[in-house]
């Protein structure tokens, strides 16, 4: 009787001993583990969803043990730059993001998000994405929802109307405020709303991230009026993918970064991001005039019917193109036009003289009006020097955004970064041309936006950290998508974990989705 006695009682115990030490174990990769530092070989255990233990040979048994001999380990990749609004249904699996190996993404840039963060983020929680998501608070979405389009400064009622939005949406765990100053309606506001409104949020130790109101001709001022938010208001701020846009500013990457380093000498926390491309992509509405978008469609297309502010607004299109030393619009192509998708993947240039017009820049002019009239296009803008790509990349505190939403395959012909950012920076600029090294383009992939948006168990691989773990082949990493057949996966990404759950294996999807939404975490006011 005491022998079956004991017996008993050691069955449990012999049960527990049995059980896996990890869910997944990673062994005999290339450790780059987010801090700048120099790879090591070494093992990744995860269990429960977080790094459980890290080191040269780890010990112990799991579910799921990988070999990833001759591959890199690497903290999943950290997008600060996406518009996911609206789209992260069309694909829950985000395999766009992920086959980059992105495991989070920082949306509502540009001035542009859900007002709404508090069941934006249970509405994320609740779809169940592949990918982690942080928002930050859209100002033009705000002023919007207060004002309108309308093209004046606010009232004191209406200021508090959009303090109380923004302060709301950072209590809701938004990670800053950004703005879109080159859109509707960010480009009628001023810049003491916008320190107003950026005071809230330094309140709740969030950031300012801004396209600015202009990355051409007047660069520096719109640069400088960013770092005067950030002073006046006390806050970190974030330079929406830095860059010089028309050929008449090449070059000019020898000013801006300097004036981003003096900052930094300053005190000011300011950061900057961009996109390894020399075409940007964006509404075609910023070829036309600030005043001529005010009020919304049905306004546009009035006005655009008069023949008085048509030559107007063709005036002031063929002066921009004069500054550009161009003699077509032929810079600018049409991603996607709903009413037509014939001219998705041609330019203005040739959709001009599709329509049997006379091959001149003024008739050019009328066909984006033409295009505006019936709800406008997505285009995108080539005009960017490489050398100016390559000096902005070098830049230490530079981080890389995609600027894109999750893509639909097949869907338009959208700028090729929503496919292949950051494979394209490992795979161009860090392999074939040594721009920056290995180690430096995953800190800046990695610890850099972390540390810069508060996602503090993220961007590292370190004990007690997110399992958020991307494994490549330094190798054969490459964007495949190109502006001409834009989609296309990037390869090379062999294995991605999200919380702890293996997403991508053996490069391809598993179909799970544990993603969830990130908060901000400084919701404690300063005193």
């Amino acid at each position: 009787m005491k022998k079956l006695l004991y017996t008993f009682l050691l069955l449990p115990f012999f049960s527990t001993a049995q059980q896996p030490d990890y869910d997944i174990l990673i062994t005999n990769g290339k450790i780059i583990d987010g801090t700048g530092n120099s790879w090591y070989y070494g093992d990744v255990a995860i269990k429960d969803g977080k790094i459980a233990a890290i080191g040269r040979k780890i010990a112990g048994s799991a579910k799921k043990t990988i070999d990833v001999s001759g591959l890199i380990i690497a903290p999943g990749f950290i997008d600060v730059h996406t518009h996911l609004e609206g789209d992260e249904e069309k694909d829950p699996e985000s395999k766009s993001f992920i086959y980059d190996g992105v495991t989070t993404c920082i949306t509502g840039n540009c001035g542009s998000s859900n007002v709404d963060l508090k069941n934006y983020f249970h509405w994320v929680d609740s779809l169940k994405l592949s990918i982690n998501v942080a928002s930050l608070i859209g100002h033009n979405d705000v002023r919007k929802a207060v004002m309108g389009r309308a093209n004046r400064d606010a009232t004191p009622d209406e200021m508090k109307k959009m303090e109380a939005l923004v302060e709301q949406a950072m209590k809701d765990g938004a990670v800053g405020m950004s703005t879109g100053l080159i859109y509707i309606p960010g480009t009628y506001t001023k810049t003491p709303e916008i320190i107003d409104l950026a005071k809230i949020v330094s309140k709740y130790h969030g950031v300012y991230a801004s396209h600015m109101r202009d990355e051409g001709d007047s660069v520096t001022l719109a640069i400088d009026e960013a770092l005067t938010i950030g002073r006046e208001a006390k806050l970190p701020v974030e330079i929406s993918h830095f860059k010089l846009s028309g050929q008449q500013n090449w070059g000019r990457s020898k000013i801006t970064v300097p004036m981003i380093e003096a900052a930094r000498r300053e005190g000011i926390d300011v950061t900057i991001d961009q996109y390894p491309y020399t075409a940007s992509s964006t509404s075609i509405s910023t070829l036309l005039p600030d005043d001529v978008l005010a009020d919304g469609q049905d306004s546009i297309k009035a006005r655009l019917q008069r023949p008085e502010i048509r030559k107007y607004v063709t005036d002031e299109m063929l002066k921009k193109i004069k500054k550009r030393k161009l003699k077509h619009f032929s810079y600018a192509v049409v991603a996607y036009f709903a009413p037509d998708t014939s001219y998705n993947g041609k330019s203005i240039e040739q959709i001009n003289l599709m329509k049997g017009r006379k091959h001149t820049a003024k008739e050019e002019a009328n066909t984006i009006m033409d295009i505006m009239m019936q709800g406008g296009a997505s285009a995108v803008f080539h005009g960017m020097s490489e050398e100016d790509v390559k000096r902005i990349m070098q830049y230490p505190y530079n981080m890389f955004g995609c600027d894109a939403t999750i893509r639909v395959m097949n869907v338009g012909v959208p700028h090729p970064r929503g496919y292949g950012t950051n494979a394209r920076v490992l795979g161009k600029y860090v392999r074939e041309e040594r721009v920056i090294s290995l180690e430096e383009a995953i800190r800046r992939m990695t610890s850099l936006p972390a540390l810069k948006f508060q996602l503090k168990d993220r961007g590292l691989l370190r004990e007690g950290f997110a399992a958020d773990i991307v494994v490549f082949d330094e190798k054969e990493v490459k964007d495949m998508a190109t502006f001409e057949k834009p989609h296309a996966y990037s390869k090379g990404f062999h294995f991605v974990i999200v919380n702890g759950v293996l997403t991508v294996d053996q490069g391809k999807h598993t179909g799970a989705r544990s993603g969830k939404a990130l908060l901000n975490t400084g919701t404690t006011i300063q005193k």
